[in-house]
């Protein structure tokens, strides 16, 4: 087991039957209001649950919310037999939903998964608590101070597909921002998610934090998800992780604000003032080390002057790994080869071993292109002009824009924040990454010694 710094031992009771059974018995209660209850009404005591829980560990220290990570960890590490065996009956019912390999692939739970979430875990605890942390602090001419305080958002509902690990990250990001969650995972992994929400509720009794801080939504009804966008006397912010359909239909939908990303069509821009080597390791680590992650590079921009350069090479390497290369017309003449891009070509978020190539006149055609066709996620440009990337860096609407390196380094581990909860693409409260300090918001304070207003 890894060791967590930062962990007031002196916290800590004594865990026993009693927890074993108390737990029980709420498993039970689950089962008997999900035959006499209706959805409306289980998602409503839910969130009446959750707003309790949220003022509650608002104001927990570090110490009470680093131990509860701890425990989480201890708890996944004594259950994996019992996490894998949840998890074989998800497989199962996957397998003869005939879901795809990949779907399945998604939904396995074995020691290594077991070993990252508990990694996970460690990570966040060893984190900076952002509760409480006063930015700006100043005097002004009426002899006040001001300064804006960070603290939590309140209670978070986060709708996800797939990935029983998504269950892990959210409750410790949520926990550790002084929110309380609600967490609703995709039926394909009701079981997994069921029994890694055993492990949570008994960490937190463990260190003394109420269960209702994190909720694991039991129902695979399609109608708890209706229900939590719309709970807005409850329910402070909403985020889905997912596929673009689930993403689109919540924001349709929600009746709460909403954290989203819709797709990630990312560019990598190659200058005429370019070091063509720094492009070419650039534009093949941003497509080519995952396929399937909303990083990666979608379309090349190629400058004019420089595309019977680079272009051949780009395209010989790119043709070894497999990549279905689609280009325009321009890019077509310098490599014959090209598939033919079309319009839907340039707003498409592949996911997959393809990419779109379209030749430019200069930067500004570039910086055009991008924010016609891309999702504001994640765009680079190759260049030695210092102007020229200051330019980039000023007028690409995107969440993060980068300057000679690789769009893969869009992803809140690589950025120093320790886990995410995903990317938002939003323009509001948090943009890009979403860490600790995106699920909390800042309120104004002020200090003063008796002074009063003219």
């Amino acid at each position: 087991m890894a060791e967590f710094t930062g962990v007031n031992e002196h916290v800590e009771p004594v865990f026993n039957a009693a927890l074993s059974s108390a737990v029980a018995i709420q498993r039970s209660l689950y089962v008997k209001s999900e035959q006499t209850m209706s959805v409306d009404q289980y998602m409503q005591e839910l969130g009446e649950k959750a707003r309790a829980a949220s003022r509650f560990i608002a104001r927990a220290d570090s110490s009470a919310k680093n131990l509860a990570l701890a425990k989480m960890a201890e708890a996944l590490d004594a259950s994996r037999q019992a996490l894998m065996a949840a998890n074989a009956k998800d497989i199962d019912n996957a397998i003869a939903k005939n879901l795809s390999a990949p779907m399945v692939d998604r939904l396995r739970i074995n020691d290594a998964t077991i070993d990252k979430m508990i990694i996970s875990l460690t990570q966040v605890a060893s984190l900076p608590d952002p509760v409480g942390s006063i930015d700006g602090l100043r005097y002004l001419d009426s002899g006040i101070q001001l300064g804006k305080m960070r603290v939590p958002l309140g209670v978070i509902g986060i709708i996800y597909e797939s990935r029983p690990n998504v269950t892990i990250e959210a409750a410790s990001l949520c926990l550790k921002s002084g929110n309380a969650t609600i967490l609703r995972g995709g039926s394909e992994a009701i079981h997994s998610n069921k029994a890694i929400a055993q492990c949570i509720t008994k960490a937190l009794e463990q260190a003394q934090l109420p269960a209702d801080v994190v909720q694991v939504v039991e129902t695979t009804d399609r109608e708890a998800v209706g229900k939590l966008i719309t709970m807005a006397e409850y329910v402070d912010i909403i985020i889905p992780r997912g596929g673009k359909g689930l993403i689109e239909r919540i924001s349709r939908d929600a009746k709460v604000p909403v954290i989203k990303h819709l797709d990630g069509i990312c560019h990598v821009y190659i200058d005429d003032q370019a070091d063509l080597e720094k492009a070419l390791k650039i534009a093949l680590n941003a497509k080519t080390r995952r396929y399937g992650v909303c990083n990666a590079m979608e379309t090349l921009l190629i400058h004019r002057d420089v595309s019977e350069q680079v272009l051949p090479e780009l395209c010989a390497e790119f043709s070894k790994k497999g990549v279905e290369l689609r280009g325009c017309e321009v890019s077509r003449d310098v490599v014959p080869q090209l598939l033919v891009a079309t319009e839907e070509d340039w707003s498409t978020e592949y996911l997959a071993g393809i990419l779109s190539i379209k030749i430019v006149d200069d930067l500004a055609a570039a910086i055009e292109h991008i924010n016609k066709y891309g999702s504001a996620h994640t765009d680079a440009i190759v260049t030695e002009n210092y102007a020229k990337s200051r330019m980039f860096l000023r007028e690409v609407d995107s969440s993060s824009v980068m300057v000679n390196a690789s769009t893969a380094f869009a992803d809140g581990f690589e950025y120093g924040l320790g886990a995410e909860i995903g990317i938002s693409t939003d323009k509001i409260h948090v943009r890009g990454p979403v860490g600790l300090e995106g699920l909390t918001s800042q309120k104004y304070i002020v200090l003063g010694d008796g002074e009063i207003r003219s």
